[in-house]
């Protein structure tokens, strides 16, 4: 079983060093909502694990500071909070009741919860968002496998299937059989998003890893896919 030790690192906040068994090297994971985390092998020891951090300290802070404007972007729901989907609006609706119901139907996503109950409490805040992204999968299964033919067939590309799932890792993939897997995310980009990443996955089917070979060929079809690929990462898959 992995060990791990529970830190505090000076001018930076929590740690935790974990011990893996199957980490061959010094790692560092740095995740929104989560504390910093240190692995290392098994045979190393904690001390090594606070030195490696100590040694990446500027590289932290900076990273630190990204995700602290990241969680920024969190949005804590309430009764008059804005929010809408590109064909779906928020609806909370406090009323004489004991549960929470989520229904999503006819442009409305609404969400029925106890009047007594403050809003922002967790269980509420997990349904609502339940709910949102009952919307987006909705609008994700409508439109993400119509616009990935249109793309594949425009630019001569084939694939076995297409999946849609609420990953929130990653935004898209492409199976050794040329299966592709698509976040329900994915609705949430701007239009030109959406299409590099489908394109990205649609190359995929020829050059299975990111070679130079990949990048030319997106590049062939999607000029100035190094400044998209940036662009993409300025959004994050589990904070909206």
């Amino acid at each position: 079983m992995d060990a791990e030790k529970s830190i505090e690192i000076p001018g930076i906040g929590p740690a935790i060093i974990v011990k893996s068994s199957k980490a061959r090297n010094i790692s560092i994971a740095i995740k929104a909502f989560h504390p910093v985390k240190v692995t290392v092998p098994g045979y190393a020891s904690f001390a090594e694990g606070e030195r490696f951090l100590e040694l990446k300290r500027a590289w932290l802070i900076k990273t630190l500071s990204k995700k602290n404007k990241l969680e920024q972007g969190f949005t804590v729901f309430q009764k008059d909070t804005p929010f809408s989907t590109r064909k779906h609006q928020l609806l909370m609706h406090p009323e004489d009741r004991k549960n929470i119901n989520i229904k999503v139907a006819d442009g409305i996503i609404k969400i029925s919860y106890p009047a007594h109950v403050d809003p922002k409490h967790e269980l509420i805040q997990s349904c609502v968002r339940k709910g949102i992204e009952e919307a987006w999968r909705i609008e994700a299964g409508r439109y993400l496998p119509k616009r990935l033919l249109e793309l594949a067939q425009q630019h001569g590309f084939s694939f076995r299937k297409i999946n849609i799932r609420n990953s929130k890792t990653h935004w898209g993939s492409c199976s050794s059989d040329n299966s592709i897997s698509l976040s329900l995310h994915l609705i949430r980009l701007p239009q030109n998003l959406i299409d590099y990443v489908l394109l990205h996955e649609l190359v995929h089917t020829i050059h299975k890893n990111h070679s130079p070979r990949f990048h030319n060929a997106l590049e062939n079809i999607l000029p100035g896919e190094a400044t998209l690929s940036k662009e993409l990462a300025k959004f994050s898959i589990s904070i909206y």
